[in-house]
């Protein structure tokens, strides 16, 4: 049997790791894949493939990134989004972005782009209410396609899982990315705005896949299977 391979979740302090981790277990069953819930650097640069969850305030988790094993930890995240698949939940894709204004907060810059608060005062939603920030709740998901990428079908995490399926969103900041392509979904929240990026080998989600049901169980799974 040939040896398995590691998938890191990244524990800062700031993740809902016992949800994740269990969805990306479950997932992982039959792919001869370990899933270790970790905050050693050593452990994340052995690994395979990373996953960097996240909840809260943004400015609350890139100081609990940045601070771990006196910034090792963040070293060792950053060369996986360098040289091997990492995928980012909820908050831990909004740190992938430059700046958040939530408490005007830098990100890793790993993807360029920009985290901006709803603004829905006034507006109603179809069934005659008001929209509340945060969004709670089941959305569905229109999957990207761009020309010139994966001959213009949708990210390939997404193989296997309808268009506009329905996710679990729970957020009062979106992302504005500033290249189209590294779109790789979209929502409508009283208008459109990006809820997956995507560029070389990172993708990730502002849903949480670990609380979507099977098509979020779906999406860990072709995560773990893909070969970017």
């Amino acid at each position: 049997m040939s040896q398995a391979s590691t998938v890191a979740v990244i524990d800062y302090g700031m993740g809902n790791l016992r949800s994740v981790s269990q969805a990306v277990e479950h997932a992982a069953q039959g792919l001869n894949v370990n899933v270790v819930v970790t905050n050693e650097p050593a452990v994340v640069r052995a690994a395979e493939r990373v996953v960097l969850p996240g909840q809260g305030a943004m400015r609350d988790c890139m100081r609990e990134l940045r601070d771990a094993h006196g910034g090792e930890l963040l070293g060792a995240v950053l060369d996986a989004a360098s040289n091997k698949p990492l995928m980012g939940i909820c908050v831990g894709m909004q740190m992938l972005l430059d700046h958040s204004e939530e408490q005007d907060t830098p990100g890793l810059g790993l993807i360029p782009g920009r985290v901006i608060k709803f603004r829905l005062e006034g507006q109603i939603q179809p069934d005659g209410s008001r929209y509340k920030v945060p969004q709670m709740g089941w959305n569905s998901v229109r999957q990207a396609r761009h020309e010139g990428l994966f001959d213009g079908q949708p990210h390939p995490v997404w193989a296997g899982i309808p268009d506009e399926a329905y996710f679990y969103f729970v957020h009062s900041y979106h992302a504005v990315v500033n290249n189209k392509q590294h779109c790789a979904g979209e929502t409508d929240y009283g208008h459109r705005f990006t809820c997956a990026v995507a560029r070389d080998n990172i993708f990730a989600t502002q849903f949480h896949p670990e609380k979507s049901a099977e098509h979020g169980l779906a999406l860990y799974r072709n995560f773990l299977l893909w070969k970017p």
